[in-house]
């Protein structure tokens, strides 16, 4: 008697087996019949959402063969629910570093206006700054900004950044930027009164930050806007709790921070 393979399709027509990856988060991956390239972001019934480089999401469905990982063939398959999922990117989006240690802190510094800066830029990029050894402290305002700097002595491998909320053309945050000239020290900015405006209404489930009329302190005259209690305190810890990445904040923040990181950290 002759035994036969189940299978009666010739050898050489046969598909070549391909690997099975689970859709981890962060798992970058491109859809073979449409070239949508993103990173796994959600994984179940039988699909996966992919973010591509500019925020946009789309959902496949984890057929066979119907990915590409690093230019070769794979099927997606759901990740074990019994496997501990470790977050790979870090608040800002940086790649996170497990178990890394804090480095020992640079002689740079970041400044930024007050204490609600600094706890916003903690929060999205306090890992990113462990990891550099790069300390951010506040100064209650940067009227003094020209002393200030002059008091710390920037140079080559002490270099200074600073952050200044409403820098823009004709401020007198501009102006009093426009006195800081040396090369150790980057200033930048963001158009927004308040670092409050730099995190997303839809973030904190509003429409809209309200117009506050000139004359009228901000932040007061946000929370009366808005309905909130009086307590601008209770009100920013409301903001800050929603903000959970950089996704929460407006591309005019993210752009200045990241630069003034580059600034302390690349020689």
């Amino acid at each position: 008697m002759r035994s036969y393979d189940p299978d009666l399709t010739p050898a050489w027509k046969r598909s070549a087996p391909v690997p099975e990856i689970p859709a981890d988060p962060d798992l970058v991956v491109e859809e073979v019949s449409t070239g949508f390239c993103g990173a796994v972001i959600r994984c179940e019934a039988g699909t996966v959402t992919l973010e591509d480089r500019f925020g946009k999401h789309r959902v496949f469905p984890m057929e066979p063969r119907g990915f590409l990982l690093e230019g070769r063939v794979v099927t997606l398959v759901r990740p074990s629910a019994a496997a501990p999922v470790r977050p790979t990117r870090t608040a800002s989006g940086s790649v996170a570093v497990p178990g890394a240690r804090a480095r020992v802190a640079r002689a740079g510094r970041i400044y930024v206006e007050g204490r609600h800066d600094a706890e916003l830029v903690e929060r999205v990029w306090g890992d990113d700054l462990r990891i550099e050894g790069v300390v951010v402290e506040y100064l209650e305002g940067i009227d003094d900004l020209p002393s200030i700097v002059a008091e710390f002595g920037p140079a080559p491998d002490a270099r200074l950044g600073v952050l200044v909320d409403h820098l823009v053309p004709g401020s007198k945050e501009s102006r009093i930027a426009a006195q800081v000239t040396s090369p150790d020290v980057l200033v930048v900015g963001h158009p927004y009164i308040d670092v409050w405006e730099a995190v997303k209404p839809s973030s904190v489930g509003i429409r809209a930050w309200p117009t506050v009329p000139r004359g009228q302190d901000w932040k007061t005259g946000v929370c009366q806007a808005l309905g909130w209690p009086p307590n601008t305190g209770a009100a920013w810890q409301h903001i800050l709790s929603r903000v959970t990445s950089y996704k929460d904040l407006e591309p005019e923040l993210l752009g200045s921070v990241e630069r003034l990181i580059d600034h302390v950290t690349v020689p």
